[in-house]
C-alpha cells in the first residue's frame, strides 16, 4: 500500500491530522491497535481552548461542537474557606473555552473520516517503523493474520505515551525530562447535575478536587488519592462522602450525587521527549510530551501540534519547501514547555503533598497573592484559555 503520511493511532490526534490532510488532496492511512469502539470509550478531557475550537472548525467537524458543547467564561478556585472566580473573558479580551468531551470529539472524527472514504486500519499488531531516517520511510504490522506494509513520505507518530513511535527512535537521539507526582487523580462519571455553572479547583487540607462537567446532565468529579489506592477500594458513597469534605461548603449542600458511570484513577505525570522530529519521523501529542491533567493542557496540546504539522506537509506539498517541516520541533517546543511550567505550578499550588505544614502556607500565600493581584489573575487566565503557537 502507498500513501503519503502514515499516521499511527486512531485518537483524535491522528483523526485530526488525517481530517486536515484530506481538505487539502492530501493522503494518508491511520492506523489503530484498538477497536474504533474502544477508542471511543476511552473517558478523557472535555476542556478546549479557543485554538483548539478553531482547529475543530477548521477541520469541518465542528457542527456538533457547537450545538451541543458548553462555553465557559470563567472557573472558580476553592482555598482556604474562600472562593475566587477566574474571569477568563473580562482577562483575556474575550477569550472562553468550550467543554466538550474528547470522546465526542473523536466520535465526530470518525464520522467525517470514514464517511469519507478515509483509510483506518484498526485491530492491528507488531507495527514496525522503519527507514524513516531516509527519504522511503514505511510501515509494517499484521492484521487480521496477514502481514501489511504501507509506503509513504512521511510518519506522524500519534500513538500516545506508550505507543512505537517513540520507542522507535535510538535512545541516544532522545533527551527525556520526566516529573512523577507521588499522588493520582480518582475520577468518577455520572448522570447528575454539574455542582455549578463552571468548573471548580479546590485546594483542601484534605487534598485536591474538581467539579468539571460533561454536559448540562453529565458530571466528571476527580479527588487526589494514593497512588496506592485502587478502584475497588473506593464505593461510590465514600467518594461522594470525600468530594463533599473538599468542597466549599455552599457547593458540598447542594451537590448531587448518583451511581457512578465509571471510575478510575490516573497517575500524574510531567513528561517532555526532545526533540519531536527524526528525519521523515513526527511524533505529536502524548507521544511527544504529558501534562498532569490540572491545567486541562493534554488534548489541547496534541492539537497545537497537529496545526503545526499540517501547516508544515500542506507547504511541503504545495511548495516542496521544507523549511517548516524544519522547525516543526523547535515550534511545538516552545509552546510545550508553556504548557508544562502552566500545569506544574497549577499542580504544585493546588494539590497536598506530604510535607504538609510549611508547603501548605506557601501555597496559600500564593493562591493568595495570584488572586489578588490583576497581574496573577491575568497570568492563570491568559494560560487556561491558551497561549498562541508562534
Amino acid at each position: 500500500m502507498r500513501t503519503q503520511v502514515g499516521i499511527i493511532g486512531g485518537g483524535p490526534a491522528g483523526l485530526m491530522l488525517s481530517q486536515l490532510l484530506s481538505l487539502e488532496g492530501i493522503e494518508s492511512v491511520i492506523l489503530e491497535r484498538r477497536s474504533r469502539a474502544h477508542v471511543e470509550s476511552r473517558i478523557r478531557a472535555g476542556v478546549l481552548e479557543t485554538g483548539t475550537v478553531e482547529l475543530i472548525d477548521e477541520a469541518g467537524v465542528g457542527e456538533r461542537m457547537h450545538r451541543e458543547g458548553l462555553i465557559h467564561e470563567g472557573f472558580s478556585i476553592a482555598f482556604d474557606g474562600r472562593r475566587q472566580r477566574i474571569d477568563m473573558a473580562a482577562l483575556t479580551g474575550g477569550q472562553t473555552v468550550m467543554v466538550y468531551g474528547q470522546t465526542e470529539i473523536t466520535r465526530d472524527l470518525y464520522d467525517a473520516r470514514l464517511g469519507a472514504g478515509g483509510r483506518i486500519m484498526f485491530e492491528v499488531e507488531d507495527v514496525v517503523l522503519q527507514g524513516f531516517d531516509g527519504a522511503a520511510p514505511r510501515i509494517i504490522c499484521r492484521q487480521g493474520g496477514a502481514t501489511r506494509e504501507i509506503r509513504c513520505d512521511f510518519i506522524a507518530g500519534c500513538d500516545g505515551f506508550h505507543g512505537v513511535s517513540r520507542a522507535s527512535v535510538p535512545d541516544r537521539a532522545l533527551e527525556t525530562y520526566e516529573k512523577v507526582f507521588p499522588f493520582g487523580w480518582l475520577g468518577l462519571l455520572a448522570d447528575t447535575p454539574p455542582a455549578d455553572e463552571e468548573l471548580i479547583y479546590s485546594s483542601h487540607e484534605r487534598g485536591f478536587a474538581l467539579c468539571s462537567m460533561r454536559s448540562p446532565s453529565r458530571s466528571r468529579y476527580y479527588v487526589q488519592c494514593p497512588l496506592t489506592d485502587r478502584v475497588e477500594q473506593w464505593s461510590d458513597e465514600a467518594f461522594w462522602d470525600e468530594l463533599r469534605r473538599r468542597l466549599p461548603e455552599d457547593v458540598a449542600d447542594t451537590l448531587v450525587t448518583g451511581p457512578s458511570l465509571e471510575k478510575s484513577i490516573a497517575p500524574l505525570r510531567s513528561f517532555v521527549a526532545e526533540p519531536m522530529r527524526f528525519g521523515r519521523l513526527f511524533l505529536a501529542g502524548d507521544a511527544a510530551h504529558i501534562v498532569p491533567p490540572a491545567g486541562a493542557k493534554g488534548l489541547n496540546l496534541a492539537a497545537s501540534d497537529i496545526k503545526v504539522l499540517h501547516r508544515a506537509l500542506s507547504e511541503y506539498y504545495k511548495t516542496g519547501s521544507e523549511t517548516l517541516l524544519d522547525d516543526y520541533s523547535d515550534t511545538c517546543l516552545r509552546h510545550v514547555w508553556q504548557a508544562e511550567r502552566f500545569s506544574w505550578w497549577f499542580t504544585n499550588v493546588t494539590h497536598r503533598f506530604e510535607a504538609a505544614g510549611f508547603d501548605r502556607r506557601m501555597q496559600l500565600a500564593e493562591l493568595d497573592y495570584m488572586t489578588n493581584s490583576t497581574a496573577g489573575l491575568t497570568m492563570i487566565a491568559e494560560n487556561y484559555v491558551g497561549l498562541p503557537v508562534n
